[in-house]
């Protein structure tokens, strides 16, 4: 994702070295241009943290998940035991 990112930024360096020939709006255009890749930059920066974040904690619950299922499991065979030693009383 961070590739794409580059791509308008590559664009606007590239035409950044025509800027002499360019008038006032076309200057303006293209350091809006500009700007955009940068925030596009930045936001596709953040959406991969946030969604990497995201992935950690979805394999940690998982984790904990699977913990709680073994812990459940133990105490129903624990519990099991326990009831059968008490009918063998």
């Amino acid at each position: 994702m961070n590739r794409f990112a580059f791509i308008p930024l590559i664009a606007v360096i590239a035409l950044a070295g025509c800027t002499a020939k360019l008038d006032d709006q076309d200057r303006q255009l293209l350091t809006d241009t500009k700007a955009a890749a940068e925030q596009a930059k930045a936001d596709s920066a953040q959406a991969s943290a946030d969604a990497k974040a995201a992935r950690e904690a979805a394999e940690k619950a998982d984790a904990d998940a699977n913990k709680a299922e073994a812990d459940a499991q133990a105490a129903s065979a624990k519990a099991d035991r326990q009831f059968q030693a008490s009918q063998n009383k």
